[in-house]
């Protein structure tokens, strides 16, 4: 399937990692540089089909005229194709030390793509090294989570699985601890070392994480209020897990 992005840094990030999954790129006329430009001079050196807001020009793939200007104004965007997700072995593949400090993330029916989007540019600044998706109650990955993510998709591996319980032993088999996150939990993150690989679960906005995948966890933690807030929106509170927990 095809989507359509209009963050220019997740644009950048397609034309990096994946430039033939990029179809047409449109840009605003009189951007001499700034991030479009820089979109725009990749997609012509890629031949990627460039048009620009107010005039046609077709660069690169033969057959691919892009669309005609009708007079209409229209924002700058690109049109791409969705990444293609891994199966799990694929994200636990190879021998990982026990005694290495790595991590992976699960989210558990997050239904925000905002929240999504910001996990995954999280995910990808602190280095995690995959990332599990459930397929039912989550939010999809749309157009809102590329661009939200401004990048971070494209750099880190994920997964979408209808049997989470399942993805998190397969985790277990490869050597992952699994580290839920519940305010609910007795221990404060602070005390989680960083002394093996981690699997971190995130739960739904507002009922966490399900009973059967708490009761796959290794360890529940939580991050504890220190004001008259007692909770965390969970891509808050997953970046500073993640800040906690990454090499």
């Amino acid at each position: 399937m095809n989507i359509t992005l209009r963050n220019p840094h997740s644009i950048l990030a397609v034309l990096e990692t994946r430039p033939k999954d990029c179809l047409q790129i449109v840009a605003s006329s009189g951007i001499d540089d700034g991030p479009w430009a820089e979109v725009e001079k990749l997609g012509r050196k890629l031949g990627i089909t460039v048009q620009i807001q107010g005039r046609r020009e077709d660069q690169g793939r033969k057959g691919n005229r892009g669309h005609e200007n009708d007079g209409r104004t229209s924002t700058a965007h690109a049109v791409v194709k969705e990444r293609e997700p891994l199966a799990v072995e694929e994200l636990f593949s190879g021998e990982i030390d026990p005694n290495e400090c790595a991590l992976w993330l699960a989210f558990d029916c997050i239904q925000d793509p905002h929240n999504i989007g910001a996990l995954f540019r999280a995910a990808s600044f602190f280095g995690a090294r995959g990332i599990i998706l459930t397929q039912e109650r989550s939010a999809p990955l749309s157009s809102t989570v590329y661009d939200v993510a401004s990048g971070g998709l494209e750099h880190v591996p994920f997964t979408l699985q209808i049997n989470l319980q399942r993805a998190l032993e397969k985790a277990k088999e490869a050597g992952v601890w699994i580290l839920g996150t519940s305010e609910h939990a007795k221990e404060s993150f602070e005390k989680i070392k960083r002394d093996r690989p981690w699997l971190l679960v995130l739960g739904n906005e507002e009922k966490g994480m399900r009973r059967l995948t708490e009761q796959m966890c290794d360890m529940t933690c939580q991050v504890p209020s220190r004001g008259k807030v007692t909770s965390l929106n969970v891509s808050v509170a997953g970046g500073i897990l993640m800040s906690h927990l990454h090499a």
